[in-house]
């Protein structure tokens, strides 16, 4: 069970790159891909926790988007980790 787990974490882990490149160029407001190297921080967790732009339509879905990707991955890591 555990290697399945474990097999689970790494596969759900890929797209993390991509939902976390895009969700950064939309809280810092650019197109860089230096952005997705810069270990910047603050405005990230907070965009993720609170509403950055209200009024942003595609923030707000990919906001949410990344928020249950995360809540997932989150999950599939305390169930490795229990078992």
């Amino acid at each position: 069970m555990k290697t399945v787990l474990f097999i689970l974490l790494v596969l759900w882990g890929l797209p993390s790159t991509f939902f976390r490149s895009k969700f950064r160029k939309i809280v810092y407001q650019t197109d860089d891909w230096k952005i997705n190297v810069k270990p910047i921080f603050v405005k990230e967790i907070k965009g993720l926790i609170f509403n950055l732009y209200p009024n942003n339509k595609n923030y707000l879905k990919t906001r949410n988007s990344y928020r249950l990707y995360l809540l997932v991955y989150l999950l599939i890591f305390l169930i490795y980790y229990i078992n």
